[in-house]
């Protein structure tokens, strides 16, 4: 099987078990969910065996009728860091189309989005940001180090990483060419 195809297979079989599971805690049949979200018993019915290549759109009226979000449903059940997802959650008709959500995290007010270049040898320093605040940086181009007091961690292009940013930290471009990275700051 395809790994993109076997990855929206994982996912399904994700959706399946969290819906169901899901379900059950919030104590409601197929039908009471299906009342709840607008979508049908049989579209259900299909998406907690795992049968259903099922549309974000339908995914989000499930997670809201079941006051979850919507990465609670394609998240892996047994995942040991609630905020990393990275799970491919739609797959197009044409190979190699495709959504993967990697990440989610509690914000109080706004998320700011970045685009960062730094150029070889570069590198910006940060101050600690307000507790409860977070950073979320995807490479896209080139190899960020980044610091956090004393550790320092690479991240190579299509690699992600989040951290409390309630702590001093750096971006520093070590490589030869410039690096590319998309910065979200959760506030």
């Amino acid at each position: 099987m395809h790994k993109e195809n076997s990855q929206r297979a994982s996912v399904l079989q994700h959706v399946s078990l969290n819906v169901r599971r899901l379900r059950h805690e919030a104590q409601l049949s197929q039908s009471a969910l299906s009342e709840k979200s607008g979508v049908s018993r049989r579209m259900l019915v299909a998406i907690e065996a795992g049968e259903k290549n099922v549309s974000l759109s339908t995914l989000d009226r499930v997670a809201e009728a079941l006051d979850v979000a919507f990465s609670d449903l394609i998240q892996a059940p047994d995942a040991r860091d609630p905020s990393r997802i990275n799970e491919v959650a739609w797959a197009g008709a044409i190979a190699g189309s495709k959504a993967v959500l990697l990440a989610k995290a509690v914000a109080s007010r706004e998320v700011e989005l970045w685009e960062w270049r730094l150029e070889p040898g570069e590198r910006y320093d940060s101050e600690a940001d307000c507790e409860g605040w977070s950073e979320q940086l995807y490479v896209f181009e080139g190899c960020l180090t980044v610091l956090l007091g004393e550790q320092q961690r690479s991240l190579a292009a299509g690699e992600f990483f989040m951290f409390p940013s309630n702590q001093p930290h750096s971006y520093r471009n070590d490589g030869e060419s410039a690096v590319r990275f998309i910065r979200n700051v959760v506030l």
